[in-house]
């Protein structure tokens, strides 16, 4: 490599320590010396640089003094629109108000910023607890601290017996149209902060509770469940793409909340989890289960109590999955804030779900006095859920952190899992065999360096989402050998014993085929960014009696994974997310860049500056290369009737975008604007009025392309009569991790051996001229999730071996790429991205 370019995939301007609060602060806050005399906090930078901040693991205890931390907030304009309005609920703009009114009502209220939405808007964290001098407040992240970092020593530490404050996390309203939790914790807020009481007292000396107001404020202005990017961020943990679940991250990491509820609507009766199988099966599931069904119990007491019945309000009596239902409330999938807390610390994490709707068509339909009506009742019902739990975390604060102390010990030390049952979680009616799920945790991972590295721009990527998540990386120094096997310097080891080796696992691991254990699944269930964002990982079993022998140290962020070779043209790889926006920043920038016969990227050596900066940048590796161009490389105009979450991966690529549908065709759309349509939803060409399918049908005549995903891909194509290529949809309800056998060139060349289904499909009688560019494997292709066959097939048996993507070129000239897969759900499938880009780069005319 001698005289190569290394270059930083972050400039280091880019790159401070941690930011003092866990986040950006918003503009117009800051804050106010408090009662303790305590100094102004500096601001956190704000814009794209305090974005990227929040993805930095701590580099250890960060201290913002004593409580109470007094912050005086800047009130957002007035919003008459807040459809929190129509419901008598507190609108976005009126909280800032409240909360600085309840500040000034003693010394038990705490404020901060936490973060900023994908729309602007402050996110509030609300700290109740009993005043903390400096001294006290160290005191307490020194024994957070140990609990996480030394567990056993923890649990024979006299001062956390006696004196550390179990921490409880009440989450508000993180899907923005199920309001009511924001209401009823500004409540409870003030109930704490007036209170005289001796049992109120009591347990803010016990406890620290953290409400975190509102999770969503796109949402509950908007009045829609997803933010303003359109994601559900009850979606969005494990992966983390957008600011407010990683704001929710940088809490459950610095906090380490022991007892958790996160409130939601609309099911009724009141719906209180633990819930039915699968369990995750990376969980100390014994001891969340001893406390989450314990907690349960008060909190059904607690909401049932309130006196409200089906014939007076039209409220049904609780619900526990757990001891009510068979299955269909699962805690399988890592997605859902209650099931990604436990792997941070959570020892009891909770979904309660209010029973009166008031969103979607209720909200436009129900008279205003019946929606408030009901909004009162949701409110009255989570604020009960709210005080049940801090009761419950009060009165058990001893055990509570003793099996907080418990999960990271079983980590640190590899101990094996607690299967339950009736022996090991006492007290709990019901449980069996179907109950019991847990897993056999490796030695190790590593995340090999060079030559045995597929993409070394995913591998940092994997290394800095391990690291953002808590999970302790080490990076070897020199070569070394482990499990029998020998990696090079600069490889990552992820060793297991530690305290979150369970989201480690969570993050790493290949999944489990769960199809032959439940019948249905609430939500996702095969995951693996370990398979799915494109680097290479090696599970190690075993390592030597004395441990792993790897010269290494502690990584806070993967190292630079930027190269530029020093002369003669650069091959640019386009395996990875991260180089399809380089490219289509060398397009925006005029450059000439040509395709090779893999479906590489050449870059002309007069270009290495600008390739320089995009190393930086992206952290993606330009080679130098004696291959020959064989086609010009434009940009592509994407055209998109595609998901939310497809639109983000598009534009995160790089990709011009404009988004379409029936109704837009059907309203005009300047075809010249576009060199490539892709379809997954919204879009039906037998919906479409004369001028609209006439315009369409002239656009992929005229060298215009199509790039097709799924139902709604597919019959876009049969309608407009392209491909011949009868598609075959699988069961609609299987998902999961697939293995797959990639052609090569320019749609599936360099792409993983495994991508991402939901509700598979796959495709039979291909006419002339139709390639297949990727085939679902042999035999079995599921590796992990959920996939049955139905009555008339549909399962994974009936895809082996069949085409998963094909393309051609239409007889009318269009070049057309239609995928059975999912390569671009929810940043699952990361290492599966590029396959998208190539295909919209290689269709557009």
């Amino acid at each position: 490599m001698t005289g190569a370019l290394l270059l930083s995939s972050v400039p280091a301007a880019a790159r401070p320590g941690p930011p003092a609060d866990g986040g950006g602060t918003g503009n117009g806050v800051h804050r106010e010396r408090d009662a303790a005399g305590q100094g102004q906090a500096a601001r956190t930078p704000a814009g794209a640089a305090a974005a990227a901040l929040d993805d930095r693991a701590s580099s250890g205890p960060r201290h913002d003094g004593g409580y109470p931390r007094r912050t005086r907030l800047a009130p957002p304009a007035p919003d008459p629109a807040d459809k929190s309005i129509k419901l008598g609920l507190t609108p976005y703009h009126s909280i800032a108000p409240k909360l600085n009114a309840l500040q000034k009502l003693g010394d038990r209220v705490s404020v901060e910023v936490s973060g900023r939405s994908a729309g602007g808007h402050d996110l509030y964290l609300v700290t109740v607890t009993a005043p903390e001098s400096d001294r006290e407040a160290r005191e307490q992240e020194r024994m957070r601290e140990l609990i996480e970092n030394a567990p056993a020593a923890a649990a024979e530490d006299r001062r956390i017996k006696a004196d550390y404050k179990a921490p409880v996390f009440i989450n508000n309203n993180i899907h923005g149209n199920e309001w009511e939790g924001t209401d009823a914790a500004l409540k409870l807020i003030e109930e704490l902060a007036r209170a005289k009481d001796r049992k109120t007292a009591d347990l803010l000396a016990k406890t620290r509770i953290y409400l975190n107001v509102t999770a969503n404020p796109d949402g509950r202005i908007a009045g829609t469940r997803a933010n303003s990017n359109g994601f559900d961020l009850n979606r969005d943990f494990v992966t983390a793409t957008q600011p407010e679940a990683r704001a929710i991250r940088r809490i459950a990491i610095d906090k380490q909340p022991a007892v958790m509820i996160d409130l939601h609507g609309y099911v009724n009766g009141t719906l209180i989890k633990p819930t039915t199988p699968p369990h995750g099966e990376n969980y100390e599931y014994d001891l969340f289960l001893k406390n989450s069904y314990a907690n349960a119990l008060g909190m059904e007491r607690a909401v049932n109590g309130l006196g409200y019945t089906v014939e007076k309000d039209g409220v049904e009596p609780a619900v526990i999955p757990f001891r009510d239902q068979a299955e269909g409330w699962d805690d399988w999938p890592p997605v859902f804030t209650p099931q990604y807390m436990p792997f941070q610390g959570a020892v009891a994490a909770h979904t309660v779900e209010f029973p009166m709707q008031v969103n979607n068509r209720s909200y436009d339909t129900l008279p205003v006095a019946e929606l408030r009506r009901r909004a009162a009742v949701n409110t009255d019902i989570a604020g009960a859920a709210m005080r049940a739990t801090l009761d419950y975390t009060a009165g058990k604060r001893s055990s509570v952190i003793a099996d907080q102390i418990e999960t990271f010990r079983r980590g640190a030390a590899g101990a094996a899992q607690v299967p339950v049952s009736r022996e090991s979680v006492p007290g709990v009616p019901g449980i069996g065999p179907e109950d019991v799920y847990t897993t056999d945790f490796p030695r190790a991972y590593v995340v090999p360096a060079g030559r045995d590295q597929r993409s070394a721009t995913a591998a940092a990527r994997l290394v800095d989402h391990l690291v953002a998540n808590d999970v302790k990386v080490e990076r070897a120094r020199r070569d070394f050998r482990l499990g029998g096997r020998p990696y090079e310097a600069g490889s990552y080891v992820v060793d297991m014993r530690q305290p979150k080796r369970g989201l480690a696992n969570v993050i790493l691991h290949e999944g489990r085929d769960i199809s032959a254990d439940v019948s249905t699944m609430y939500d996702i269930s095969g995951w693996s960014l370990g398979l799915l964002w494109g680097a290479s990982v090696e599970k190690v079993h075993k390592a030597a009696p004395g441990g792993l022998d790897v010269p290494g140290r502690t990584v806070r962020a993967a190292a630079p994974a930027g190269h530029v070779a020093p002369r003669g043209d650069l091959r640019l790889r386009l395996d990875d997310p991260k180089e399809l926006a380089a490219l289509n920043s060398l397009l925006r920038d005029g450059v000439k860049v040509r395709r090779t016969a893999d479906g590489s990227a050449l870059v002309p050596a007069p270009a290495r500056g600008k390739a320089a900066a995009l190393a930086v940048r992206y952290g993606v590796s330009f080679h130098a290369t004696r291959a020959k161009g064989v086609a010009p490389l434009h940009r592509a105009r994407v055209a998109a009737a595609v998901t939310p979450g497809e639109l983000f991966a598009l534009r995160e690529m790089g990709f011009e975008v404009l988004p379409v549908s029936t109704a837009a065709l059907n309203a005009g759309f300047d075809w010249s604007r576009a060199d490539v349509l892709f379809v997954s939803s919204g879009l039906e060409y037998g919906k479409l009025d004369a001028a609209a399918r006439g315009a369409l049908d002239a656009f992929l005549a005229g060298g215009g392309g199509l790039v097709g995903r799924g139902a709604a891909g597919a019959a876009l194509n049969a309608g407009a009569g392209l491909l011949a290529a009868e598609p075959v949809e699988g069961n609609g309800d299987a998902n999961g991790v697939v293995r797959v056998s990639n052609a090569g060139g320019a749609v599936s060349g360099g792409a993983p051996e495994h991508t991402f289904v939901y509700s598979p499909m796959w495709f039979t009688d291909l006419g002339p001229g139709v390639r297949v560019e990727q085939s679902y494997a042999t035999g079995n292709p599921l590796v992990s999730g959920h996939w049955r066959a139905a009555g008339d097939g549909g399962g994974p048996q009936d895809a082996a071996g069949r085409a998963a993507v094909v393309s051609g070129t239409s007889a009318k000239g269009a070049g057309v790429v239609l995928f059975g897969t999912e390569p671009l759900f929810r940043a699952h499938p990361k290492g599966a991205f590029a396959q998208v880009g190539r295909a919209l780069i290689s269709s557009a005319g």
